[in-house]
């Protein structure tokens, strides 16, 4: 009889609780939380050339990206994600597949307006703009498309081929970084602990980035989950 209670109960939560949430109960114990990011107002964003509809908050010391409906940072070899820009980051425990597609250089063609010989025309996307058509954009190849062309002058896209192989490259680079290296040994060792003898997170102090000048305070739609998105893999659609 106690038995099939014992059964009885195990169903039950089998059925209530989602199944991603029971196999990673304790993924994340112990992994170091960033330091938040702290805004006076909703930064803007540009979207990248030759990505898949990323985009980044140019103007801050930090990466911090917004793609496919989730704001992504990586922080010392590992990578956070979360519904908002400037808390909530939960750790993710892979490098999100957009992340190959990023010219480790966008920053230098950022400052200088050209992308890769060519005049860069970037626009300052405002948050409240990303939040309200980041889906219609991407659906609708909105800044590839022939009159936009990424807003970069006379520029014409990569071939596929050559795309692959910086992806390949950029894997390759991003493995040989110390921090990157660090975390792997880390979670090897971490996979060796007995289980319950792992720390618990740890929160690290705020950093202040101030909102480029003139620019206001805005709601801020995004405290609203996106419409049709699951908290499942990285969202990769492609």
């Amino acid at each position: 009889m106690k038995k099939l209670l014992h059964s009885m109960i195990f169903l039950a939560l089998a059925i209530v609780v989602p199944v991603s949430t029971m196999a990673g109960v304790d993924v994340s114990i112990g992994i170091a939380l960033p330091p938040p990011v702290v805004f006076e107002a909703p930064p803007p964003v540009v979207v990248l050339p030759d990505t898949n509809y990323v985009y980044v908050v140019p103007d801050i010391n930090v990466d911090l990206f917004f793609w496919n409906g989730w704001w992504w940072r990586p922080w010392e070899g590992r990578w956070y994600r979360s519904r908002y820009y400037n808390r909530g980051w939960v750790y993710y425990n892979h490098v999100p597949s957009f992340y190959f597609d990023v010219d480790p250089e966008w920053r230098g063609y950022y400052r200088g307006r050209d992308w890769h010989g060519h005049r860069w025309n970037y626009e300052m996307i405002p948050n409240r703009r990303l939040q309200q058509n980041w889906r219609g954009w991407r659906n609708n190849q909105h800044w590839e498309r022939h009159e936009r062309n990424w807003d970069v002058q006379g520029y014409q896209r990569r071939p596929q081929q050559e795309m692959h192989e910086l992806r390949y490259q950029r894997r390759e680079q991003y493995q040989q970084r110390p921090e990157v290296q660090q975390h792997q040994q880390q979670m090897q060792e971490r996979q060796r602990q007995p289980h319950g003898q792992q720390p618990q997170h740890h929160q690290q102090p705020p950093q202040q980035h101030s909102a480029p000048q003139g620019q206001q305070h805005q709601g801020d739609p995004q405290h609203q989950k996106p419409k049709g998105e699951h908290e499942r893999g990285d969202g990769d659609t492609r």
